[in-house]
């Protein structure tokens, strides 16, 4: 029979349809079109064609904007807000508007062209979250800044433009009504019950193992309780951080190998599908605090969004979170 499950931390509720259940060989999709020889500005020896780098992890003695990096931050040539000028806040009777301030960057994650993210070493990984963390600690010093958000569109189907692997950041001045729903969801379950939800969360689900995908000595690997869509999944720090960026280089580097653990299981099981990968980290102006609990979503485009769906706010999904795990447990 099918199920309705209600997230613990925003109140959203989700269709668990066992009645069409689907193993992973159910989610047909076509494979990702390459395109060889087409041009890419991200490419190594190509690094005119972007705009002039803000952050490069480089071999010594190598230039700005020359071949020689590992990892490549540049402004994105095409930005959904712009970095210069005053906010600007007013109203139209009732309506409210501000100008378009903030900064969009791009991460290029490596030299290689056809290497995804879940085919570079741990290492190389590594670098890319520190990478994160730098250009966050950078920004956040801009006081117009409420929130920063880190993504990976990976795959056309995700709205990914270019091949080549790379995760962009938005620094926006509000802060994102999704990221408010959990924040607050979070602060209301501190102020019941003086302890992080997550943290809660994280303990249970360590106890039961049924929705757990992996763990190290930091992270755990898990699929949420109630998952808006099939293999969902969280990676989140064991040890409560609010903020992504209060990370230190050994969890970094125990985070690498969750993560290259995760995106190598998916593509093994559901056949290199196109994804989505955010981080949700505390608002800019609610540094370290003892409600909130920093972590990665991943989405895999499984499924479509259909009338239901944007009618009432309710997602159906037709993969219980107990056997997504399982099957990522196995891979």
């Amino acid at each position: 029979m099918p199920e309705l499950r209600k997230d613990p931390v925003t109140g959203r509720w989700v269709i668990i349809s066992t009645d069409r259940a689907r193993r992973p060989t159910d989610f047909a999709h076509e494979p990702e079109k390459k395109h060889p020889g087409a041009f890419c500005p991200f490419c190594y020896g190509n690094e005119a064609k972007t705009p002039p780098e803000i952050l490069a992890y480089r071999s010594n003695g190598t230039a700005p904007n020359t071949p020689g990096w590992a990892v490549r931050v540049v402004p994105n040539k095409f930005p959904a807000l712009g970095i210069e000028g005053d906010l600007g806040r007013q109203g139209e009777g009732l309506f409210d508007k501000m100008n378009g301030i903030g900064a969009h960057e791009v991460i290029i994650e490596s030299p290689d062209h056809d290497k995804s993210l879940a085919q570079l070493d741990e290492k190389r990984i590594e670098d890319v979250l520190w990478a994160f963390r730098d250009r966050i600690l950078d920004l956040k010093k801009d006081r117009r800044f409420r929130y920063i958000l880190i993504f990976k569109n990976h795959g056309e189907a995700a709205g990914a433009s270019l091949e080549h692997s790379h995760s962009q950041l938005i620094a926006l001045p509000i802060v994102p009504k999704r990221v408010r729903e959990e924040v607050d969801g979070c602060k209301q379950y501190y102020t019941l019950k003086e302890r992080c939800i997550y943290c809660d969360i994280i303990r249970q689900e360590l106890d039961a193992k049924t929705r757990v995908v992996a763990e190290n000595a930091d992270f755990v690997i898990l699929e949420p309780y109630a998952p808006r869509f099939p293999f969902e999944t969280m990676i989140l720090p064991k040890v409560h951080e609010s903020s992504f960026e209060e990370g230190q280089s050994k969890a970094y580097e125990n985070l690498s190998k969750m993560l290259k653990l995760l995106l190598s299981r998916v593509e093994k099981v559901l056949v290199a599908p196109a994804y989505n990968l955010v981080i949700h980290t505390s608002p800019l102006l609610e540094p370290s605090n003892d409600y909130y609990h920093w972590h990665f979503e991943m989405m895999p485009r499984l499924t479509r969004i259909a009338g239901f769906e944007w009618g009432t706010g309710f997602y159906i999904n037709p993969t219980p979170p107990e056997e997504a795990a399982q099957f990522l447990r196995d891979a």
